[in-house]
């Protein structure tokens, strides 16, 4: 196992360097790590002061976790022929939209609403998890998420972020795994 790629634990706090301690508000958890710890899947929790002037929450992450950004994977719902879909992609490439419509089945797809996505995900913006969704989206995993032992994805709220393995990921979300990400 990688150096950067930790032995994961069932919902133990692994906390960055510039980790804040946890508040009595993160102490029932996300509804990400609540499905993840109901669920009994071995994940790692990394916490980090979040900047709200950082233009990516993503890059912020991999950076603030000393993780490359090939592995932190940023969670974007996009609307497909009408339907709310997940798209989950490494913070180093964009979403291919063109490309996620297809792993669905779909002919076009859009970046949905935010307003919507935060409605239907019951996440904030910079904050939505694949995990533990208000509505169970279809959801597509970007295959690169393969080539690791493990993949960091929103944990449910700014500066938070879980890390589990990519075919954990894609079985509680029951998600397809298609190239929908370009650099």
């Amino acid at each position: 196992m990688a150096a950067d790629q930790p032995q994961l634990t069932r919902g133990v706090p692994a906390l960055a360097k510039n980790a804040t301690k946890k508040t009595k508000k993160q102490a029932g958890g996300t509804p990400a790590t609540v499905a993840l710890t109901a669920a009994g899947t071995p994940f790692t929790l990394h916490a980090y002061d979040h900047d709200p002037s950082s233009p990516s929450y993503g890059e912020e992450a991999a950076e603030a976790l000393g993780v490359s950004p090939d592995r932190v994977f940023k969670t974007l719902v996009a609307d497909v022929d009408g339907v709310l879909t997940v798209a989950v992609v490494p913070v180093a490439g964009q979403l291919d939209l063109k490309a996620l419509a297809a792993a669905v089945g779909g002919k076009r797809a859009a970046m949905a609403d935010p307003a919507a996505a935060e409605r239907t995900t019951g996440y904030v913006r910079g904050g939505i998890s694949p995990l533990g969704q208000r509505k169970r989206l279809p959801t597509v995993v970007d295959a690169s998420a393969s080539a690791h032992g493990t993949v960091c994805v929103s944990a449910g709220r700014r500066g938070l972020e879980v890390e589990l393995s990519p075919a954990d990921l894609a079985s509680l979300t029951s998600a397809t795994l298609a190239p929908i990400a370009r650099p």
